[in-house]
């Protein structure tokens, strides 16, 4: 996975200064759905990054946010997996919690994973087997999830921009006294993997495979679990492109135990 680790980090550092071109400047924003804004630089961002994938693995599918999905990559073991910029609330509110997120799943497994955030120049990554890293500053440094278990020490990290009752409710019953904010799923798992937070939590089903697939593979290599609310493993080969059953990304060692509350919280 050499090859496909060092172009998915490579994407996502030039796809970062396409955003960065446009972070500065005014720019329109359209809305796909209500509450799901898109601007020209997720699109620039994705055109660049599905270009370059084709034509250094032609024979591989791809899935980007921005690109319609037309199910061909159902035909393909080895997918692609884009979000050109997971974040663009933040992205459009100048918050700078936003990152270029690229993933290869293989038979429905995620084993490669870069999440790259422009403002920052933090890039995250992994590869099955490989371990995975953190690069900022021209270092780069192991990453391995916390091994805390007790609840009062733990942190939870949360969206800045979908705060949720929910997850509010297993917090509390978890016992977790300290929250961090963050706008990007792949950050917020990056938390994980730095051991700066324990639990992520997304009750609902508005995450898709796209934000999904790249921290899964670098969670993963630093030790860290990504489960639907059932516990089952996140799938990236099947039709349906949204993450319908949430998902809970922990650093391993409390996850049962945060998939039981979360089920609780769910039912009642």
């Amino acid at each position: 996975m050499r090859e496909e680790l060092d172009e998915a980090k490579r994407l996502a550092v030039d796809a970062g200064a396409i955003l960065l071109q446009y972070y500065s400047t005014s720019h329109t924003v359209d809305w796909k759905a209500p509450g799901d804004p898109v601007t020209v630089a997720d699109r620039s961002a994705s055109t660049f990054i599905v270009e370059h994938l084709r034509r250094r693995f032609p024979k591989d599918g791809i899935l980007s946010e921005e690109e319609p999905d037309d199910r061909t990559r159902l035909k393909h073991s080895r997918v692609w997996m884009i979000d050109p910029m997971d974040g663009t609330r933040e992205f459009i509110e100048h918050r700078g919690e936003f990152a270029v997120m690229i993933g290869l799943a293989i038979d429905g497994v995620p084993v490669v994973g870069a999440v790259y955030q422009p403002t920052t120049e933090k890039l995250y990554f992994g590869a099955a087997d490989s371990g995975s890293f953190l690069q900022f500053k021209d270092s780069v440094t192991p990453l391995h999830v916390s091994t805390e278990h007790v609840a009062s020490r733990m942190t939870l990290a949360v969206s800045r921009s979908h705060r949720s009752s929910r997850v509010e409710q297993i917090r509390q019953r978890l016992g977790v006294k300290e929250v961090i904010a963050s706008g990007s799923v792949g950050l917020k798992v990056g938390l994980l993997c730095e051991g700066r937070a324990h639990i992520y939590v997304h009750a609902g089903g508005r995450t898709n495979i796209w934000d999904t697939c790249a921290p899964d593979a670098i969670l993963r290599e630093a030790g860290g679990r990504m489960t639907d609310i059932s516990n089952a493993p996140l799938k990236y080969d099947q039709p349906e492109v949204r993450n319908l059953n949430g998902l809970v990304a922990t650093n391993g060692i409390v996850h049962d135990r945060v998939v039981k509350v979360t089920q609780s919280v769910i039912i009642s």
